[in-house]
């Protein structure tokens, strides 16, 4: 339909200044709802959460880098566990091995392992149903004291169990659960949940984790049939969450502490702040990184949904196949329905448009040629805005190459992400002013309309909790456009405008909250939802419209090119916020551009590497490694297919990990081996693989009885990587269909390259990527046996 006729042009820009008002309130507000709230000070009352109080505990656990099996690993573990006793609960430490918690090392070269040191403590209820497991990780990765990874989760926790100690005693238990490893291989999580007793009757999990530095805390992942579990979660201090980020992490290949307890049978929630992702697993998540309203955000949800779910009865909750709800905030609180309604309600949206584009044509707005050649060119602002926000993105990465090597987004992408917006609006408006005299805004806006039912259609039988983001803005577009057909006078642009608050409440919080979820490399799909959202305001961008009237000739071009003016300003507008954007976001020191280096030595002849991972070699990194990327699992198989370059580099005087046998017995062609794996220096990791060609029947890695796996396609096959060795080495014990002799691999890994002959410093505004071989020192043997 199109914006209720108004022919006096003073009442009709009042009409259309009211609209937009409404719809820039109606944003404020939407955006509200994803707002992190302010950081409580150390005052807070005690029943309350404190961000300030939380962050001591941040500055106490991210004083430096504290990987799995560090000295300062053992450090922040006394430091809980005095933490703990000072809240008058009695922790332990779950010291154990355990076998990787997802397939994170599997593509490294072979299973993962390590030794992990859990912090387990317990508050009973006073009548407990089950039990609540608040579950973060206290380990960093090796080159950064993770300041938000997560010491904010296990800040969280902290602060979150003194709270609820200070008020009255919880109905259930709630188990604190403070896992080690998470970084290496989710081993900890993996030991909590296959070997303590506590986990043996299941529950209900809080997973807190950060990917960044700032944002709002948002709840992205559940275990299957969730509809309980988001009641409890609609009682959240600032609940952040929708149905379609479960949806999209479900199909991403990504893990956390909380994939061992929901691939165990756990119910339960993952929730997470992701915004500021450059410091991600890097030397800059320092504590001064962190946002402390996104901690007070954390926590203030943390110990909410835990009063919630500690005073009721659990078993409900726990196992339940009640389905997945579609949820998804507005201001005020947090909408959810049942999953049975997402097909109805996108059916029912689609109907109401098909209805509207009938009433359309009785009422002679529009005709049925009209409304098929706008459906069809529908599909260009569909199509070009995303295509363009990809180009921005490639352009971006031309001019400033280390762009490719963040992990996610720059350090300061907002001007970029309006960018993104502003060129998916001018693509919208541009559209619309070219097409609107020639179809008519009707069956431009209902072409819209139809589009947004169609992917709501399609999300509905394929990704069925975001089916509301097209579905919802729909059903209310053709709701009010019927409305607005159907009436006189004022209350049609009454009408349009709420549908245009509807569409905004909903799709711009989704838009805003894509950005740093899927970061700028995938800018695209926000592109896509902004264009949706445009596509769903056609009837209030129709009504700030210049009218051409029956303007003929000089006139109506000029009239033409008034309208085109909207979109023009939109992509100089763009144009500025990226050009301001580089400007702004120069790497130096404390943001420095992200390079990737290892060092390897071959004990066998002597020889050592540097080898650089990185998709684009810096100028820094170009000093140690050339060429194209190549293969090196031939002499070091924990890499296993990964395409890498190298380059020539002194060799240190290292000495490599040995490789003993302990026993060796026969029986007809299987031959079972026991050997000991000790590396002679302080080493991070160990590695052992076994020649490709000897068939393992069965091996045990440190008391554990190691899974069957394919072999690595190239010179090693069965092999696993060890982390936190514990001081006496790894007892391996293998039955291998062989006769002859077994020939074996052995590595070691520490961090650090500072000492090594041939390095070179990195300058002030270079720095070190957050991947799990930077810095990575390795030493590699051939054994024979």
């Amino acid at each position: 339909m199109r914006a209720p006729a108004i022919t006096d042009p003073a009442r009709r820009g009042l009409a259309a200044a009211v609209a937009v008002v409404v719809l820039i309130l109606a944003g404020v507000a939407g955006l509200e709802t994803i707002r992190p709230p302010a950081a409580r000070p150390a005052s807070a009352p005690e029943s309350e959460f404190s961000a300030g109080r939380a962050f001591q505990q941040v500055q106490a656990i991210a004083r430096r880098p504290h990987p799995v099996g560090s000295p300062a690993n053992d450090e922040v573990r006394e430091h809980l566990l005095t933490t703990l006793r000072g809240l008058g609960l009695t922790p332990e430490v779950q010291d154990t091995v355990s076998i990787e918690g997802a397939g994170l090392s599997a593509g490294a070269g072979g299973a993962g392992l390590a030794r992990v040191r859990n912090v387990i403590a317990q508050i009973p209820g006073t009548s407990s149903t089950g039990r609540v497991f608040l579950v973060a990780h206290y380990d960093s990765v090796q080159v950064g004291p993770g300041g938000n990874d997560d010491a904010a989760g296990t800040s969280t926790i902290l602060e979150t169990a003194r709270a609820l100690l200070a008020g009255p005693r919880p109905r259930n238990d709630v188990v604190l659960v403070l896992t080690d490893g998470e970084e290496a291989c989710l081993c900890g999580a993996k030991a909590f949940v296959d070997q303590h007793p506590l986990a043996r009757d299941g529950g209900v999990v809080l997973n807190i984790e950060a990917r960044g530095s700032s944002g709002p805390a948002i709840m992205f992942e559940t275990s299957a049939g969730n509809s309980g579990l988001i009641g409890a979660y609609a009682h959240a201090a600032k609940p952040v969450g929708t149905s379609f980020a479960v949806e999209i992490y479900r199909l991403l290949p990504n893990d956390t502490d909380f994939t061992p307890f929901r691939e165990s049978g756990f119910a339960g929630m993952n929730a997470a702040y992701i915004d500021g992702a450059a410091v991600y697993h890097a030397p800059t998540d320092v504590p001064a990184a962190m946002n402390r309203d996104s901690l007070q955000h954390h926590g203030a949800n943390t110990l909410a949904v835990t009063r919630e779910l500690a005073g009721r009865d659990l078993a409900p909750l726990v196992g339940s196949d009640g389905g997945d709800a579609t949820y998804f905030p507005v201001p005020g609180l947090l909408v959810r329905y049942p999953g049975a309604l997402v097909r109805p309600l996108a059916i029912l949206a689609l109907v109401a448009v098909a209805a509207l584009a009938w009433l359309a044509r009785r009422r002679r707005l529009t005709g049925g040629r009209r409304l098929l050649k706008a459906g069809a060119l529908t599909l260009v602002p569909i199509v070009v805005a995303p295509l363009l926000a990809q180009g921005l993105w490639f352009l971006l990465t031309e001019i400033r190459p280390p762009y490719a090597q963040l992990p996610i987004d720059p350090y300061r992408p907002g001007l970029y992400r309006v960018a993104v917006i502003l060129l998916s609006a001018a693509v919208v408006l541009g559209w619309f002013a070219l097409l609107r005299r020639r179809l008519g805004p009707a069956a431009l806006a209902i072409a819209g309309l139809g589009w947004l039912a169609v992917l709501g259609i399609v999300l509905a039988a394929f990704v069925p909790g975001g089916s509301y983001l097209a579905a919802v803005p729909a059903l209310a577009g053709a709701l009010t456009g019927l409305f607005a057909v159907s009436t006189r006078g004022r209350l049609p642009i009454v009408a349009v405008t709420l549908g245009g608050v509807v569409a905004t409440v909903i799709l711009l919080p989704t838009v805003i909250m894509l950005f740093p979820a899927l970061g700028m490399g995938l800018g695209a799909a926000g592109a896509f939802l902004t264009v949706l959202l445009g596509l769903a305001l056609l009837p209030v961008i129709d009504l700030i419209h210049p009218r051409a009237g029956g303007q003929r000739g000089l006139e109506a071009l000029r009239s033409r090119r008034r309208a085109a003016l909207p979109a023009l300003a939109a992509v100089v507008a763009a144009l500025v916020c990226t050009v301001t954007g580089l400007a702004v976001d120069r790497f130096d020191a404390e943001r420095p551009a992200l390079t990737q280096l290892m060092y390897a030595l071959d004990a066998d002849n002597n020889t050592a590497r540097w080898i650089s991972e990185e998709p684009a070699v810096h100028d820094w990194t170009g000093q140690f490694v050339r060429g194209e990327p190549h293969r090196v699992d031939d002499t070091l198989p924990s890499f296993g297919p990964e395409q890498v370059r190298t380059g020539d580099a002194p060799a240190a005087a290292l000495p490599a990990p040995a490789l003993t046998v302990e026993s060796d017995s026969r029986t007809g062609e299987t031959r079972t081996l026991t050997v000991r794996l000790k590396p002679q220096r302080q080493a991070r990791l160990v590695t052992l693989h076994v020649a490709a060609g000897t068939p393992v029947a069965s091996a045990t890695v440190g008391g554990r009885t190691m899974p069957p796996r394919e072999p690595i396609d190239g010179a090693w096959g069965w092999g696993f990587v060890f982390h936190a060795p514990p001081p006496d080495g790894v007892e391996v014990t293998l039955t291998v269909r062989a006769t002859g002799p077994v020939r074996f691999r052995a590595m070691d890994g520490s961090d650090g390259l500072t000492e090594l002959p041939g390095f070179r410093p990195r300058p002030a505004a270079v720095g070190i990527v957050g991947s799990h071989t930077s810095e990575l020192l390795a030493v590699a043997k051939t054994y024979t046996f």
